[in-house]
């Protein structure tokens, strides 16, 4: 370039610096570099005609700016976060985490041919979800069972293949609404039924639900409130009651918990939340939850009950629309496996591992990584905490924990900025103006990375 040439006509082309080997060498797709150079000499060339600067960077510094810029427009999709929120079901952070066993069988699935619906021993076509449906009724008890893609899908399906047309019986204390404002009388008018709703907010009686009853009938349906709690004057009809009113009517009952746990939760001192396999042996015809939050699997909508029933919906043309694919069924099947060995579950799944975590088991782990930091020249401290299942599940429930609390000058807030800038951002909870790591939702393999993070911010 001549000395006295404008900086204006400095400014490289975008071919060239395509070719330079920052740029080439970034890992970044093509389109990825080339919009970000874009970007960066549009940068460049106002700072130049505003006077804000009149030097022209060289080529390599202009790169690695372009590939610092098209790193952050990538980071605004879906990455790995770290958890120490606390929150076990965190719906922001994709909810449960699946064991290795099922993130594997869901990768073999998803990057290769597979045996979805093809049977080896007859080499002719098999069924689709034909094991986990075994492992279903092995833990549950379930004539038969069915996979869609979520809970709320399994709903609609449950409620527009058995009782469109007619109307459906639902305590008023059960009409909620879950996330993204899903309510259950809303999705009811969708599948064409009509809503006939009994007693009040607080207290409904058997005699509510009989009293209801006429030839339009076609279900009688309890909502587990999941995502609260009505506690003080209150009365609600328990399953089994409802399945012998129902079984006097020719009516079926459907159940929907919600949450969906496979295993007896008062192992980990959790109260109040139903099982599959319980609200099955109360007597309702057909039960429905999700496979991503107590169960600890990949999302899906699971639904259990009467042979004839889940044969009915099988058959009807929306199954069609709400059935999983491949790597959710190869993932839940790898999850439904480990539940024929409980103590096997509870360490190999996530969320079970998470719920079942014991005091000097969460001591052990924050000592481990607050003296980590502290090796590290960082600051921290270990001060109790409170974990939450999360995702609607058990409302109210509160489980003791420890936290590691970063000590600096800065305050709360800046700490928790930095630490979600960091690669693989970490995510914790403010409380009276002090950031917390809850350890009973941070992977120990992610211990040393966790500890080098909290101590350059607090150095």
């Amino acid at each position: 370039m001549q000395q006295n040439e404008s900086p204006l006509r400095q400014i490289p082309n975008v071919d060239r610096l395509m070719k330079n080997e920052i740029i080439a060498g970034c890992g970044l797709y093509r389109h990825e570099a080339a919009d970000a150079v874009r970007e960066t000499l549009a940068l460049l060339r106002e700072k130049l005609k505003a006077g804000e600067t009149d030097i022209v960077p060289e080529d390599d510094e202009i790169a690695r700016s372009a590939v610092r810029l098209a790193l952050t427009r990538v980071r605004e999709s879906i990455i790995r976060v770290i958890n120490g929120t606390g929150v076990i079901l965190h719906s922001n952070l994709g909810r449960a985490c699946l064991s290795e066993a099922a993130a594997n069988a869901a990768r073999e699935a998803a990057g290769a041919y597979c045996t979805l619906e093809y049977d080896l021993e007859n080499g002719s076509r098999g069924s689709r979800t034909g094991f986990a449906e075994q492992r279903l009724r092995a833990i549950t008890g379930c004539e038969a069972s069915l996979l869609v893609n979520n809970n709320a899908g399994a709903v609609l399906l449950i409620l527009t293949g058995i009782a469109r047309g007619g109307n459906v019986i639902v305590s008023r204390g059960e009409l909620v609404e879950i996330g993204g404002g899903f309510r259950i009388p809303e999705i009811m008018a969708q599948c064409g039924c009509r809503l006939r709703e009994v007693g009040t907010t607080n207290k409904t009686r058997l005699s509510d639900y009989a009293g209801a009853i006429d030839s339009d009938t076609r279900a009688l349906l309890k909502v587990h409130t999941s995502n609260f709690k009505l506690v003080g004057f209150t009365q609600s009809v328990t399953v089994n009651d409802l399945a012998e009113l129902g079984k006097q009517h020719g009516i079926p009952v459907i159940e929907d918990i919600g949450s969906g746990a496979l295993t007896d939760l008062q192992r980990y001192g959790i109260s109040g939340e139903p099982s599959a396999a319980d609200s099955l042996a109360c007597g309702a015809d057909i039960v429905s939850f999700s496979g991503d939050k107590l169960l600890g699997g990949p999302q899906c909508g699971i639904i259990l009950g009467r042979g004839e029933l889940i044969a009915m919906l099988r058959s009807h043309p929306l199954y069609r629309a709400l059935r999983t694919d491949k790597m959710t069924i190869a993932a839940l099947e790898a999850t439904l496996r480990a539940y024929a060995d409980v103590p096997a579950a509870e360490r190999e799944i996530p969320v079970l591992a998470m719920l079942s975590a014991t005091p000097d088991a969460l001591r052990s782990r924050a000592e481990r990584l607050n003296d980590d930091i502290l090796k590290r020249g960082g600051s921290s401290e270990i001060v109790p905490a409170k974990s939450a299942a999360g995702s609607g599940s058990v409302p109210g429930l509160g489980l003791d924990s420890l936290a590691i609390s970063p000590i600096s000058e800065k305050n709360a807030s800046k700490l928790d900025s930095e630490l979600r800038a960091m690669p693989v951002p970490i995510i914790g909870r403010i409380e009276k103006d002090r950031l917390l790591l809850d350890v009973r939702t941070m992977f120990e393999s992610d211990y040393d990375y966790i500890a080098d993070s909290v101590a350059r911010i607090t150095t």
